[in-house]
């Protein structure tokens, strides 16, 4: 009797291998568009091959022997079931092999190389994908995001083997809305959308800065538990000015110039609306759009539709936290941020983004009004590639012209129109001087030599510029010439320096991870309709107070990459209670805003971490249609 079974167990497994297993059914596209919630089983669909062949729900050689029987998998996989943590550290040797053979740290093969090995992982088996990254996010967050994904971005036509994320262009104009509904997806959460036009400190990389928007979103994955199935990276391909990219034959996107005027403006129109008349409560990050346009798509949209631009508001909030907590290094408390003399080096979309986010924190302090915001605009010097900025300057922008210094003040410190940046360090002696430049080595030995003449105590040199290669200096160049009482930040990752005295010099990642996850987290959870100036603050304040006041003393003024999800929590939790404060938050799932309001800051905690997805394996069971 037993054998009897036994045959029939193994006819029908055969039966239903053959019955769902032909051509039509393995190339039909994912059937179910599941979320696993909590320990309940997850309905699949799909089996055998095809289960294999979906980085969502394959599990390699994890599967279990009763799941290989019960999904007809039994023969496609090699015998022995291997625990997740075994598969880890699998892939952990193989990602080792490689640094035997590298010479002198991370050179651009050996961090593409990478990148490749994390690609081919992500596409075969998405779980494991993030138990990696998760695993080893110090190691591997340089390789999925800066620097390397500058790398991925300006190679992406050669390095491309399968789609990821849609693909809106010029040629889908009047099509924008059906198109949306071709992605699986019924629920969106999160959409990271760029233009290619200004990716990085890198210029126009056209149709390849999708990989910009891929890297953000496998870290909004990672650090702040949203959903993989609910992501979308987005590119919306208006041409290229890029004369290289423009006469390469292999070039991915559409070989003519950028769209303009009125023309771009309704493309990125069209967009919009068809993305959230699909998810209307989706959140959509706009990524490395040139300043020309970057500021202007944030005041058309940002009241209207949940969304941030990163660059002008992402990045400031964190270049906020890290200014904060370079006041709190010399021995003061944060509100005489207000006093700080602050040289900036950029008046790009990231530089305005951080000179009015630390002008509104400073005026904050200084009573919030008029006269508030008029004060705390006198604390910044500007220079852009022309000099410094006056009032005299032709064709001002108007988002500087509030930085803009009156002639006769500027006369009076000794500077004018176009002065040199090392002229304004002289004349300021500034307690920070901060790089949003985009021009690896601004900070020469004669501006840092300056530098040591600061006022401050312990003068804060923040470069900022990514990646690596743009950073406006190193910090080895900073300690030893500013001295062992720098703090130095930067927006790429440095070792640290070990110094004369034995002492280290620490290099503190300016990470923009440290807040957009939070912010994205925040904002979805809370359930508000927008994402206002005083969220913003709120995530800043939270990721400046993350740090003791001991290790910031020791000039360590951001947290370890490893910590990115306990920081992720705090940040999105203090969006949340600033969302709840302003009358802004709907409430999110089982929890609306009445409730929301009744939570305690543990509780807030809490909701936050259960809300937060982690990558483990789904028990699976076959269901047909």
């Amino acid at each position: 009797m037993p054998n009897y079974f036994l045959h029939r167990r193994l006819s029908l497994s055969l039966i239903n291998r053959l019955k769902h297993c032909c051509p039509a059914m393995l190339s039909q596209a994912r059937q179910l568009f599941t979320t696993h919630e909590g320990n309940r089983p997850t309905i699949v669909q799909k089996r055998s091959l095809a289960i294999l062949q979906d980085p969502l729900f394959n599990k390699g050689t994890a599967f279990s022997m009763t799941e290989r029987d019960r999904l007809d998998l039994r023969g496609l996989l090699p015998p022995t079931v291997v625990s997740p943590e075994q598969q880890i550290e699998r892939f952990m040797i193989d990602m080792k092999r490689l640094e035997v053979n590298a010479r002198d740290g991370q050179s651009d093969p050996y961090a593409l190389t990478k990148w490749r090995i994390l690609n081919r992982l992500h596409d075969r088996n998405e779980t494991m994908f993030y138990k990696v990254l998760i695993a080893n996010i110090e190691e591997f967050a340089p390789i999925v995001y800066t620097p390397t994904v500058g790398l991925v971005c300006q190679n992406y036509s050669s390095l491309f083997r399968r789609p990821r994320g849609m693909y809106f262009s010029a040629e889908d104009r009047g099509e924008m809305m059906p198109m949306v509904y071709n992605w699986p997806a019924d629920q969106v959460d999160m959409i990271v959308v760029t233009d290619g036009s200004r990716v990085l400190g890198l210029g126009d990389l056209g149709v390849q800065g999708i990989g910009i928007s891929i890297g953000k979103l496998d870290l909004y994955v990672a650090a702040a538990g949203i959903n993989p199935q609910r992501v979308l990276p987005v590119m919306i391909d208006v041409g290229t000015n890029n004369e290289k990219l423009l006469n390469d034959p292999l070039y991915l996107g559409l070989p003519q110039r950028r769209l303009d005027g009125d023309e771009y403006i309704a493309i990125i129109d069209e967009f919009m609306e068809a993305v959230f008349t699909r998810w209307p409560n989706v959140i959509v990050q706009f990524e490395d759009f040139q300043s020309k346009w970057a500021s202007k798509l944030l005041q058309r949209y940002r009241n209207t539709y949940r969304m941030f631009n990163h660059d002008v508001q992402g990045t400031a909030g964190v270049a906020i936290a890290g200014l904060l907590d370079s006041v709190r290094a010399q021995g003061r408390p944060m509100i005489d941020f207000s006093k700080q003399k602050i040289v900036v080096a950029g008046a790009g979309s990231a530089g305005i983004g951080v000179l009015n986010a630390a002008r509104k924190t400073m005026a904050r302090m200084l009573g919030d009004n008029e006269s508030a915001f008029e004060s705390a605009s006198s604390q910044f010097w500007v220079v852009d590639a022309k000099g410094f900025i006056t009032e005299e300057r032709e064709n001002i922008d108007p988002e500087v012209l509030p930085f803009a210094w009156k002639v006769n003040e500027a006369g009076r410190l000794g500077l004018s129109e176009g002065a040199t940046l090392l002229e304004v360090v002289k004349k300021v002696q500034p307690d920070v001087l901060l790089g949003l430049s985009a021009v690896g080595g601004l900070f020469s030995k004669e501006v840092l030599e300056a530098m040591k003449k600061s006022t401050s105590t312990r003068p804060a040199i923040f470069a900022m510029s990514n990646p690596t290669t743009n950073a406006e200096c190193t910090p080895d160049e900073v300690f030893s010439i500013v001295g062992e009482n720098a703090i130095f930040a930067s927006g790429s990752p440095f070792k640290d320096v070990v110094l004369e005295n034995g002492q280290v010099g620490h290099c503190n990642q300016a990470n923009n991870m440290y807040l957009f996850p939070g912010i994205g987290l925040g904002t979805l959870l809370s359930g508000s309709s927008i994402i206002s100036d005083s969220m913003l603050q709120a995530a800043a304040e939270c990721l400046a107070t993350y740090m003791s006041d001991d290790e910031v003393m020791k000039g360590v003024i951001f947290p370890s990459i490893s910590r990115i999800r306990d920081i992720t929590k705090k940040v999105a939790a203090a969006v949340i209670k600033e969302a709840v404060r302003e009358d802004l938050a709907e409430g999110y799932r089982d929890m609306d805003a009445r409730e929301l309001r009744k939570l305690s800051q543990e509780e807030i905690l809490e909701f936050v971490q259960k809300n937060m997805w982690s990558p483990e394996y789904p028990t699976l069971v076959y269901k047909e249609d």
